[in-house]
């Protein structure tokens, strides 16, 4: 049975089992890369988890409904593959702050919103669903066999009519196998201290990997996730607001040892894939990762076998690629082509880029077309 706190927003509060399945949702998508990043750089993974734990609580309340909270992809991947220290990381996360804030303060996004076109941001919709398909395959490889058997669990799921519930029965499962593999943990309390894993560096890498970054922000984390509100929860959020957010989030968590952090239609669609329908699923998740960091490892989230949360973000894939498509008439055959283009280059090139040149395709065909 569900238990409801009334809100001052149009969404209540519930805790039941699938706001519970929609917050796991959520995480697929960022489990894996605070994973990686622990392991690739000086980062406290509890601190980042604290940091992730009190923004899911305080953008739920705010907002009042399952926002997602996810890793800035293209500034922890730089991170994971050595491009970037943490102390750079650090830096291009406090400076992407900074310009988020300030754009969403001067209403920027909303009025790019308006100029770059529905297609375009479909299309970077469809690019980051390609990617997390992507991600989910590389996830996978390693141990085909636990991913057959983590598909199989959610196709028989599905079958009986449960497959909101299917991530907590394959999330279970691995986080069964970790503790098996590296034991229990002895629980420990982060410090509080300003940047407990080094302070910031700015630098050339920094800031270019910043500018990359904010070109996916600005696509999918603001525009698209602002459509995917009015898409899948019926609210009216502008993509300023959730710029201003996003740049207070950045400002507010580094300093104390957290990472880049965004809003991202990728988590969004995760949540709402597995059954999260209101703020609920941010409080029990914000409590989860939270409780995460008093436990977190490297050694018990190494062993986590994470071909099955490739498993789950193929179910968040094709969630977000759907979406991405819904609103496209079949005829009008301009718009799903800017879609498939724009999705198609920020799979193989960046999200950025495919950003950049599907509004100017998109301007030129409005113009002569």
């Amino acid at each position: 049975m569900a238990h409801s706190l009334p809100s001052p927003t149009r969404s209540d509060f519930e805790f039941s089992v699938s706001e519970l399945s929609g917050a796991l949702g959520d995480s697929v998508t960022v489990l894996p890369l605070l994973i990686a990043l622990a392991a690739t750089t000086t980062v406290s993974l509890p601190h980042v988890l604290v940091g992730f734990g009190v923004f899911q609580l305080v953008w739920g309340l705010y907002y009042g409904l399952p926002l997602s909270v996810e890793p800035m992809k293209a500034l922890i991947g730089l991170a994971i593959v050595g491009s970037l220290s943490y102390a750079e990381l650090a830096a291009a996360g406090l400076l992407a702050g900074v310009v988020l804030l300030g754009v969403g303060s001067l209403g920027l996004v909303g009025y790019l919103q308006r100029v770059v076109g529905e297609p375009v941001i479909r299309g970077i919709q469809l690019a980051v669903a390609l990617l997390l398909f992507e991600a989910a395959v590389d996830l996978s490889v390693g141990a085909p066999g636990v991913a057959a058997a983590g598909l199989a669990v959610v196709g028989a799921l599905a079958l009986a009519g449960y497959r909101q519930s299917s991530v907590l029965v394959v999330l279970a499962l691995g986080g069964v196998a970790a503790i098996f593999a590296a034991g229990v943990p002895t629980p420990r309390v982060p410090a509080a201290e300003l940047f407990p894993a080094g302070a910031p560096t700015l630098s050339a890498a920094a800031i270019e990997g910043t500018v990359a970054q904010l070109g996916m922000t600005v696509g999918n984390a603001a525009i698209a996730t602002a459509l995917l509100c009015g898409d899948l929860y019926d609210r009216d959020i502008s993509a300023d607001r959730l710029s201003q957010s996003m740049g207070v989030t950045c400002l507010t968590a580094i300093p104390f040892g957290g990472v880049p952090m965004c809003h991202g239609s990728g988590g969004l669609a995760g949540k709402y894939a597995f059954g999260a329908r209101t703020a609920g699923a941010n409080v029990l998740l914000g409590l989860g990762y939270v409780a995460l960091a008093l436990v977190a490892t490297g050694a018990l989230l190494a062993a986590f076998p994470v071909a099955l949360l490739g498993v789950l973000l193929v179910v968040v894939a094709i969630e977000l690629g759907r979406a991405a498509f819904a609103p496209i008439s079949a005829a009008d055959t301009r718009a799903l082509c800017l879609v498939v283009g724009v999705g198609v280059v920020g799979l193989a090139v960046n999200v950025g880029v495919a950003f950049v040149l599907g509004a100017v395709a998109f301007w030129l065909l409005s113009r002569y077309a």
